[in-house]
């Protein structure tokens, strides 16, 4: 198994019963991971709810530009994410510029 994926996948999980100090370490920590980490956080992005998702979307804006082929690829595999992605890529833009 791929060992960046196990934490990140672990760091999810954890978000769900999360308080805000524990929240803010593990966003932390996946941006931390930086690029590695994108694949799985785009993927996951699709199927996460509620908080955990909110927080995985600010993952990918703080990772930054990396992210947006990731995104970009994903919205075209999946329509419903579109919009998603569309808004993701918008907000990254606008922090790097």
């Amino acid at each position: 198994m791929n060992t960046v994926l196990t934490p990140i996948n672990e760091y999810l999980n954890e978000l769900e019963d999360a308080d805000n100090n524990v929240k803010n370490e593990i966003e932390n920590k996946l941006v931390n991971i930086g690029k590695e980490a994108v694949p799985t956080l785009v993927d996951s992005l699709q199927v996460v709810k509620g908080r955990t998702r909110g927080i995985v979307a600010m993952v990918l804006i703080r990772i930054g530009e990396c992210s947006i082929d990731y995104l970009k690829k994903a919205a075209e595999l999946n329509s419903d994410f579109e919009w998603i992605a569309n808004y993701l890529i918008t907000e990254i833009k606008g922090v790097a510029a």
